[in-house]
């Protein structure tokens, strides 16, 4: 490794780790933390959803920004938002409301928790920041290889965020939420004093028309390119579901099977280590011995598998199916994420890198919205098994995606 390169990967790492770990040293608490304002499951996909669409509004001006103006900047700013957020959601849930509220404001806590989110997401550019850094200090040949670096920040946000959480759980359910705000404003810290700039000004571009910053509009463009077209559908349909399910996976666990904070947050331990034993050590073999075609249509059928072993989970058998299945689960996603991004950045040059990879961003948000807003609306409306089914129907539906993204007949990188 380029000595020049370690306070790049570094503070890119720490910023993805930051990134994951703001939601997974709550998310498996988040339904206990919710206990006492609601416990209906289409409000968690809603407040789910809500950071997503924000994130969503803004990706494209995030990743504009970022070619224009250097990555730098931009990962500063997205990190203190992240900083703001976190600490109002903390101190909404560190308030005993109850003895300050009369019943007329009984609504304001979960208010504040929107807020929160919506604050959070419109800041959350820095996975999509982070992932063009990378993109900017790597070449088209080892870029599923740099990439992995996501999936282990990933991993590691798995592995220590549920752990953590649970642990500091035991002191005060509230506890974990003020970690994860310390631990935003360590990054903070690291980016403005160590991260350099990745993106050097002769390859900068000018600020798109304030048109063209409509997110929408984004996705259109890349929507209608042939050459990446089904590739970004099939990015947007994939975490749809993925995160449509997961967002309910935990309340599902507490509310099917009586599970404790401490059971329900193993599960993300589990996920987190084959995470990172597949992004971090083995992804960069399996794409020279496989390419990255042919491991995002592996790793969507181990997904549906694990979709498909959760709804056969009973209280008899609950913890065997459930960690088994959430150990594929991982397995799929780790092969999907980065070789389905990769497969769209090689063929992007590099002075789209940023805009582009904003943009997928803008779709996995915009996805993540749809999917948890309607897995809380099903699991309501048609039972707690249900967002696992329909994943397993729109997984089927990425899979012929890929196979017609007639991969093997491009060999030009696009130019954006």
């Amino acid at each position: 490794m380029q000595r020049p390169k370690i306070p790049t990967l570094l503070s890119a790492f720490i910023t993805l780790l930051n990134d994951r770990l703001g939601e997974t040293i709550v998310f498996p608490l988040l339904p206990f933390l919710l206990d006492r304002f609601t416990k209906s499951g289409s409000t968690l996909g809603l407040l789910a959803g809500t950071y997503a669409i924000s994130q969503f509004a803004v990706a494209p001006l995030i990743g504009a920004l970022s070619d224009r103006f250097g990555r730098k900047p931009v990962i500063i700013t997205c990190v203190t938002g992240s900083v703001v957020g976190l600490f109002l959601f903390a101190l909404t849930v560190s308030i005993e409301w109850q003895n300050l509220l009369p019943a007329w404001a009984a609504s304001l806590p979960l208010l504040l928790l929107f807020t929160a989110r919506v604050i959070d997401g419109l800041s959350g550019g820095t996975a999509a920041t982070a992932t063009a850094v990378l993109a900017d200090i790597s070449t088209p040949e080892n870029r599923a290889k740099t990439f992995g670096l996501i999936g282990v920040a990933f991993g590691l946000g798995f592995l220590l965020g549920p752990g953590l959480g649970t642990t500091l759980a035991k002191f005060s359910v509230t506890l974990p939420v003020w970690a994860a705000t310390a631990f935003a404003i360590s990054n903070l810290v690291l980016v403005i004093c160590v991260l350099p700039e990745t993106h050097p000004i002769n390859a900068r571009s000018a600020l798109p028309k304030k048109r063209e910053l409509n997110p929408f509009t984004q996705l259109k463009l890349i929507i209608i390119n042939p050459v990446i077209r089904r590739l970004c559908i099939a990015f947007f349909i994939f975490f749809m579901a993925f995160n449509g399910f997961t967002a309910v996976l935990v309340l599902y666990l507490k509310q099917a099977f009586n599970w404790t904070p401490e059971l329900a947050s193993l599960t993300f331990v589990v996920v987190g280590l084959v995470a990172m034993v597949v992004q971090g050590g083995l992804i960069g073999p399996l794409v020279k011995k496989f390419g990255e075609w042919r491991l995002t249509l592996a790793g969507i059928g181990f997904v549906i598998v694990g979709c498909l072993l959760l709804t056969i989970a009973n209280k008899s058998n609950a913890i065997q199916a459930v960690f088994i299945a959430v150990a594929i689960l991982a397995l799929g996603t780790g092969l999907v994420t980065p070789c389905l991004r990769a497969l769209v950045s090689r063929r992007l040059n590099s002075s789209g890198q940023g805009t582009v990879l904003g943009s997928l961003q803008g779709l996995q948000s915009l996805g993540t919205f749809v999917g948890a807003t309607a897995a809380g609306l099903s699991y309501d409306l048609l039972g707690p098994k249900s967002p696992f089914i329909v994943t397993t129907l729109l997984l089927i539906i990425v899979i012929n995606l890929v196979l017609g993204s007639d991969y093997y007949n491009s060999k030009k990188p696009i130019l954006t």
